[in-house]
């Protein structure tokens, strides 16, 4: 079995009315159940959207505001572990259909 990290940016989810996104959270609360049933589920959660809520640790470990506020920052994630790729891929594609933007796949390394 191997772990696998499934993430969107915030800025990968575009610009929707609000009626849009109602149906979606049901959808993605019944990805997740269907993960847990699976026995695959580690974490799954989404992140506060302000960027400037964020703090940070320079090299010297100096805390201050966010590091990515000019750049792309994680909106949310899910950790898996399964036994192939193709499971990742599997679960991604469902976790993407859900929420209706695109999710990037990865392997933790070890």
């Amino acid at each position: 079995m191997a772990r696998y990290i499934i993430y969107f940016n915030q800025q990968w989810v575009g610009d929707h009315p609000a009626e849009w996104y109602e149906p979606r959270g049901p959808l993605a609360r019944a990805v997740v159940a269907e993960m847990e049933e699976a026995g695959v589920l580690v974490f799954a959660g989404g992140l506060v959207e302000e960027i400037e809520e964020a703090f940070g640790s320079d090299e010297n470990g100096v805390i201050s505001g966010p590091i990515t506020a000019d750049g792309e920052f994680l909106g949310g994630m899910t950790i898996i572990d399964v036994a192939t790729d193709e499971d990742a891929k599997f679960w991604g594609s469902k976790i993407g259909i859900a929420c209706g933007w695109p999710q990037e796949i990865r392997k933790f390394k070890g």
